[in-house]
């Protein structure tokens, strides 16, 4: 599986798969939903999806949903500015 070998991640985990064809109109969500695998599609009648920058050496790039929503929904991500939230995960992390 391409999710597995090319990426090196679990296609199990629950995380979300997000490829995009080279024309930059299509997209592909692949995920496991405890039951089998399942493949969400997108096909844009006009324009192109956001091309986020990714290293050279690095297979994958992580974003959040509301990213990866913007992303979907046509938000272009660098004229976009989240406001201040508390987020408790980040709260978290020096306990």
């Amino acid at each position: 599986m391409l999710a597995e070998s090319f990426m090196l991640k679990d296609p199990l985990s629950g995380h979300l798969f997000v490829f995009f064809g080279k024309s930059g109109d299509k997209c592909k969500i692949l995920f496991w939903d405890r039951t089998g695998f399942v493949i969400w599609y997108k096909q844009l009648e006009e324009g192109t999806f956001e091309k986020l920058p990714c290293e050279k050496n690095k297979a994958s790039i992580e974003v959040d949903i509301a990213k990866l929503t913007w992303i979907l929904e046509g938000i272009d991500l660098f004229k976009a500015r989240r406001r201040k939230r508390y987020d408790r995960k980040t709260q978290n992390e020096f306990i």
